[in-house]
């Protein structure tokens, strides 16, 4: 798991980056241009493809308005939403891994302890993955020191295991939270950028606070979209860790009248 974090991680600082290049290299606004040249020359672009007919298909779309927004808040805002679905990802996959088949594992672990005793059951949990074999595992290993304590074990190590499961997905909900304010702080900070231009001009044209104003509403339309695709992904991973913790909650009380039985 911490391999393929890696490699995500990764593959997301290289993504940013030729983002970043490709943003510095084509932004319609420079240091150097004014508010006004901008907006004649994206006019000017506007109207000869529609000239040429050419429509831009929706990835080119998508990169166009990252570009426009400009690297800055751009930049964070997708860095959030690569590590966002980085951890996501990561969580799914050993949640899924995670994952057993509850009432077969506690069918095996009885029949093996019917016939085998404690070892034979023992045996049975070593090979099955997930955190209800873990916590069948941890009973077992306690049965001789009485039922009390195998029930103990049994609480404590599933808290153990939740904390397992929810490990780094609250760096996704953070993620979740940042994203729209960055991209809420990109727009503030355009507005005012464009109020700075019409007090130096004295005057009130549209075509002053045009491009300040677009590239405001840029970044808070892609902090929304970060944070939507992020919270889809949030609401399935807890979904999932509720499911496996009613699952440990049902096997850790199968497992205590299992043991029951089995002393008498």
């Amino acid at each position: 798991m911490k391999r393929l974090f890696s490699i995500l991680v990764i593959v997301a600082v290289a993504a940013l980056g030729n983002f970043s290049a490709n943003a510095s290299t084509n932004s319609p606004i420079t240091a150097s241009s004014t508010v006004i040249t901008a907006a004649q020359d994206e006019a000017t672009d506007t109207a000869a493809a529609e000239d040429d007919g050419e429509d831009l298909g929706f990835t080119q779309e998508l990169k166009k308005r990252f570009i426009e927004g400009g690297p800055g808040f751009m930049g964070i805002v997708l860095l959030c939403l690569i590590l966002g679905l980085a951890i996501a990802i990561e969580r799914i996959v050993y949640l899924n891994l995670a994952t057993t088949n509850t009432k077969k594992l506690a069918q095996d672990v009885e029949d093996a302890l019917n016939s085998g005793g404690i070892e034979a059951a023992k045996e049975v949990c070593r090979n099955t993955r997930g955190p209800v074999a873990s916590i069948y595992y941890q009973g077992l290993d306690r049965v001789d020191e009485g039922i009390d304590a195998a029930e103990k074990a049994v609480v404590a190590y599933g808290g153990v295991q939740m904390g397992q499961l929810e490990k780094n997905v609250s760096w996704v909900s953070l993620f979740i939270a940042l994203a729209p304010m960055l991209g809420f702080m990109g727009t503030v900070i355009g507005m005012i950028q464009a109020f700075d231009k019409i007090e130096a001009a004295g005057d009130m044209q549209p075509s002053l606070v045009a491009g300040g104003i677009k590239v405001a509403l840029l970044t808070t339309v892609f902090g929304l979209i970060v944070a939507i695709i992020l919270q889809i992904f949030y609401n399935y991973i807890i979904a999932k860790i509720d499911s496996i913790v009613n699952d440990m909650e049902d096997a850790s009380i199968t497992l205590i009248d299992m043991l029951v039985r089995y002393k008498k």
